[in-house]
């Protein structure tokens, strides 16, 4: 988009954005006869009022006055109920339009990879989703379609002029350059202008989001001054860009009331020289139209410039949510195989990966887990074991290698039946503002109450539900605040124990909880690890020592494998991680 700042208009981006509104093409077709009634209704006035002034009023014909008023409220009333569907149906079809992309741009972003997230922010993605829809359901309420009106009502007046008195037309068009070049600067000043607003938008947007969402942070590290003078900067930054359009703004429309005022000048002047030269005699009436067709030939220029305001916002918006759009950053999801229940079997071959090109993460590692066994990856911060999870769940892809579920690559899974599959309770539980009840289901339909509470009970957590206001209908809060740690780690952990996995996967699950809460995961590991393929990646003792098999890792490599007593025989790595990070937690439990 950058590199088009120059231009005054993107007939390509336009294009694209009306294709959406193939699906509403009567109303569109509806909006443009309304928006032709309006400008036949328009040119109408002034010519009736003509007719008033010179043939009823100066012949003094009350039956043609009666006649004309008539004429005049008809009208009028025609004017009034088209401008009435003009408006509705224009902005019907802009919010049917933003509708439709809001969801196309959601379902997209939902299929995007871990990574776009790890490089995109979340307060610029929000404002795509929202208030850059509204600027493009503005191009037909406030933009294209009054446009094209205010055209037609130009073209109309330009036309009647002529018909009327081809001298004093000439004299108005003689002035139209003046204002046209002066509109012409005006709109590509604007759009570059209004490409400056959008980008403050976001960052403003950006920047309250992440404050507002670590204000913990903020206040526990008094960074209350720093961040205030930072978002002074932004905020200034916001000001500044908006004044630029203000300033565009007042210097425009001035010049075109000035130009405005001289044709009129022009017109009184030269048709009353006619008059008096008695070139013209019957030239009041006409004198006035010409002032009210002035009006309907300039004013639309400085709308149409304003309006052009509102359609080059809307344009910046749709090419900014167009951006995200054609972003090819999805999973790859053209597998076939679809297994409503598979056995669990994990298998990695030499796989290499990295987040960053040429910063490996994952340095061709191999390992297996067979069909309900429960495998521990322990290492040091950094070692790569989440990365393991990320890329058994597809969230991100391997650069070269395999990774097998059943003896099946996992790209040959449809995607939903892999994950449908796997369940994973992470370290850090995210809830959404919903009922406990919706997090646990994550209103799955299939998942009865009957079928929680179960679940709940077995875990031993049904009662500590129940104590809370509203039991499994307690409102969480957004990200669960209204939960302790321990408390959404048991949530997260019923959750994935409702939707019955065949692969269970234990991300550092019982890192932030207190022993009581411990214990109750501890008690839920050992019925729901009991014929699932576990992975569990922990730091506690407990859940080590019982897992089948233990893998170490270290800098993205597999350095030891074995169980629990093996690898502290062989005196080696796992050793060493054993007496620096658990004998001092087994000595104090």
């Amino acid at each position: 988009m950058d590199k088009d700042t120059g231009k005054a208009f993107d007939f390509r981006l336009f294009k694209r954005v009306m294709a959406h509104t193939r699906p509403y093409m009567i109303t569109f077709y509806g909006v443009a006869l309304a928006a032709i009634l309006l400008t036949f209704f328009a040119i109408l006035t002034p010519y009736i009022l003509k007719d008033i002034i010179d043939d009823a009023i100066n012949l003094r014909d009350a039956d043609k006055l009666l006649y004309l008023s008539i004429a005049m409220v008809v009208v009028l009333f025609g004017q009034v109920i088209c401008q009435l569907l003009f408006n509705y149906y224009a902005n019907w079809l802009g919010e049917s339009v933003i509708k439709d992309i809001r969801i196309q741009l959601f379902k997209r972003m939902l299929g995007f990879r871990m990574k776009y997230f790890d490089n995109s922010s979340i307060g610029v993605l929000v404002t795509r989703a929202v208030a850059d829809m509204q600027r493009i359901g503005e191009i037909f309420s406030q933009g294209f379609f009054v446009i094209v009106a205010d055209l037609l009502k130009m073209l109309a007046a330009a036309s009647m002029m002529l018909f009327m008195n081809w001298k004093l037309a000439l004299l108005v068009f003689a002035v139209l350059p003046v204002i046209l070049y002066a509109t012409r600067l005006f709109q590509q000043a604007m759009k570059v202008a209004f490409i400056e607003v959008r980008a403050q938008v976001s960052n403003l947007n950006s920047f309250v989001q992440e404050r507002l969402t670590g204000m913990k942070i903020v206040q526990l590290f008094t960074r209350e001054k720093i961040e205030s003078e930072k978002f002074r900067e932004i905020n200034e930054k916001h000001q500044n860009a908006w004044l630029k359009t203000v300033w565009y703004n007042s210097f425009f429309f001035p010049v075109a009331e000035i130009v405005t005022s001289i044709a009129i000048g022009l017109v009184v002047w030269y048709g009353g020289l006619q008059n008096i030269a008695n070139i013209e005699v019957d030239i009041a009436g006409t004198i006035f139209a010409f002032i009210l067709y002035i009006e309907m030939l300039f004013r639309p220029l400085r709308q149409i410039a304003d309006k052009f305001n509102t359609l080059q916002m809307g344009m910046v918006a749709a090419n900014r949510v167009f951006r995200i759009l054609d972003t090819d950053s999805r999973i790859e999801d053209v597998g076939t195989m679809e297994k409503e229940e598979v056995k669990g079997a994990i298998k990695f071959q030499d796989v290499r990966f990295a987040y960053i090109p040429d910063e490996e993460v994952l340095h061709g590692i191999s390992f297996e887990v067979k069909e309900g066994e429960t495998v521990a990856i322990v290492g040091a911060t950094g070692a790569g074991k989440s990365t393991i999870i990320n890329l058994l769940n597809r969230f991100y892809e391997i650069n070269s290698g395999s990774i097998l579920v059943d003896g099946i690559d996992i790209r040959d899974y449809k995607l939903a039946s892999l994950r449908k599959n796997i369940a994973v309770v992470l370290q850090d539980v995210f809830l959404f503002a919903d009922t406990i009840g919706n997090n646990i289901t994550l209103e799955d339909p299939t998942i009865s109450t009957e079928t929680i509470e179960e679940a709940a009970k077995r875990i031993g957590v049904h009662e500590f539900i129940t104590s809370l206001p509203g039991g499994y209908h307690y409102n969480v809060k957004e990200r669960g605040t209204m939960l302790s740690s321990g408390q959404r780690q048991l949530i997260a952990f019923l959750r994935a124990f409702v939707s019955n996995p065949s692969i269970l996967i234990l991300d550092e699950a019982t890192s932030s909880v207190d022993t009581y809460t411990e214990k109750l995961i501890q008690k839920a590991t050992d019925k729901i690890t009991e014929g699932r393929t576990s992975i569990i990646i922990a730091h506690r003792l407990a859940t080590i020592k019982k897992a089948d098999k233990i893998i170490v890792m270290d800098a993205g490599e597999i350095v030891e494998t074995g169980t629990h007593k093996e690898l502290l025989k062989k005196g080696g790595y796992y050793n060493n991680l054993y007496e620096a990070q658990f004998l001092a937690e087994e000595e104090v439990a």
